[in-house]
């Protein structure tokens, strides 16, 4: 009997063993899309000097083309975003991508110490060219989400000639404004949930924030409401990474090896070199689209931001239900706000 154990055991680690080698070798794709003219796409391309993951999905690829840069720093959104943008995919080409050194991007053993916020706007500038080439189109509609705003308004600064309009959705601003906004909403709702203890530890973080030092932790933030209302974004990794076809289970190790190099090093260079600072005027028409309840990035901050930064035309939009991610929380309006801001731009 104990040998008949021992083998079980043996066999049980077998099938284990085999189970994690496929995940981690397992093939990757973005499923198809109906229609002669669709675009479903996913691989590795050349850009910069390295190799990025992207992914280009539309019912039609000769709609215009709208490219989202993502946050975190190193938070890719390929392994969840389908379920949140079909209705999108109807009028527009969308076009996602990890960030050097991010998601599927990040190759091992390359050299990252000399990523930059800088870099990653080149990476950008020439990702937007070889878009419009391949899909043989000279307009782009340039989407950043939290600290990629960061990166977009740099781009869109940089190279207005390249985009037809700029939408900061969670638009990145004034840092030690942004946090202590963020510090004080985590603070009045930790009190009025009779969580004093939170209260408290929060409290002491005051002065390292006012003096640009730290952050307002994530976790309390998105315990007490101000990440996400609608939707559970945490979740969504997590499912995404287990079921959604775009991810391996090697891939998930690149993205979690990702974010530990790149956010330490993309967060300290934002909180040292506020965007308020380095963009005071936009050549383009600029969108910042906040929700009702970000805490993640400050309305309060990126309406400040918004009332001073210059541009032949701008549009504060906020959204009444949603946190940092109307564009989830909110899909089905989020989508007809940009089919009208579109025909808006185009005629």
């Amino acid at each position: 009997m104990k040998r008949k154990g021992i083998k079980i055991a043996k066999i049980s680690i077998l099938i284990v063993a085999l189970l994690v080698a496929v995940g981690l070798i397992s093939p990757t794709w973005t499923p198809a899309i109906k229609g002669e003219n669709s675009m479903s796409l996913l691989e590795q391309i050349d850009i910069n000097g390295t190799r990025h993951e992207v992914m280009i999905r539309g019912n039609d690829r000769r709609n215009p083309i709208v490219i989202f840069v993502h946050g975190g720093p190193g938070c890719s959104e390929i392994p969840y975003v389908r379920k949140y943008q079909r209705l999108l995919e109807k009028n527009f080409t969308i076009v996602h991508y990890d960030q050097r050194g991010s998601g599927k991007s990040y190759h091992f053993f390359e050299d990252y110490s000399n990523l930059s916020t800088d870099l990653l706007v080149n990476d950008l500038l020439e990702l937007t060219d070889d878009v419009k080439e391949m899909l043989g189109q000279s307009k782009v509609l340039l989407i950043g989400h939290s600290f990629g705003t960061y990166i977009g308004m740099k781009a869109a600064a940089k190279a207005p000639e390249k985009f037809v309009a700029y939408i900061g959705i969670g638009q990145v601003a004034a840092h030690v404004q942004s946090e202590l906004d963020s510090l004080d909403y985590t603070i009045d709702q930790a009190k009025q949930a009779g969580n004093l203890k939170d209260a408290v530890r929060l409290e002491q973080l005051r002065d390292p924030i006012e003096r640009g030092e730290q952050f307002t932790p994530r976790d309390m933030i998105r315990k007490y409401g101000g990440a996400a209302r609608l939707i559970d974004d945490n979740r969504d990794y997590y499912t995404g990474f287990l079921f959604n076809r775009e991810y391996n289970l090697l891939d998930v190790i690149r993205y979690l090896k990702g974010v530990s190099i790149s956010q330490q090093i993309l967060l300290e260079e934002e909180s040292k070199n506020h965007i308020t600072d380095i963009v005071d005027r936009l050549e383009i028409p600029f969108y910042f689209v906040m929700g009702q309840y970000d805490y993640m990035t400050s309305v309060n901050a990126a309406r400040d931001y918004f009332n001073v930064l210059e541009a032949s035309k701008k549009d504060f939009v906020i959204f009444k239900e949603s946190a940092h991610y109307p564009q989830f929380e909110e899909k089905e309006l989020f989508a007809e706000w940009l089919n009208a801001t579109w025909r808006d731009l185009a005629f």
